[in-house]
């Protein structure tokens, strides 16, 4: 797969909206809530593990428009 290409509009998120949740229980509801609270967290922290990836990488070599 060519990381360069937009994402696909049918990715996970976009699935879980388009969903419909009125046969889930209050406890499957809470459930799930945990879980895309996780996954949300997880997202969050590779995020910031690429920020400060990128942040070194242009500290080491040089930002954008240094010299």
């Amino acid at each position: 797969m060519d990381d360069d290409l937009p994402r696909a509009r049918t990715d996970a998120a976009s699935q879980l909206a388009k969903e419909i949740l009125d046969p889930f229980s209050q406890d499957e509801l809470t459930a799930r809530i945990a879980l895309l609270e996780a996954e949300i967290a997880r997202v969050k922290a590779h995020r910031d593990k690429a920020a400060a990836h990128r942040a070194a990488a242009e500290a080491l070599f040089g930002g954008k428009g240094g010299t």
